[in-house]
């Protein structure tokens, strides 16, 4: 690696490697931030319902 600028280039590979950095990084975020939303959604639907009480 000669010079920063050079790394950055990817020897002109650049736009494929970066994007493909950029897309894994924002599907590894989805996937880590994804089930808690839908674990608090799932709650406040639970907590909209109302109770059954079996007698």
């Amino acid at each position: 690696m000669k010079t920063f600028s050079e790394f950055l280039a990817m020897g002109g590979y650049a736009s494929y490697v970066w994007s493909a950095y950029g897309l894994a990084l924002i599907v590894l975020g989805w996937n880590a931030l994804a089930p808690g939303r839908r674990e608090r959604a799932l709650e406040r639907k639970l907590a909209a319902r109302p109770e059954r009480r079996s007698a």
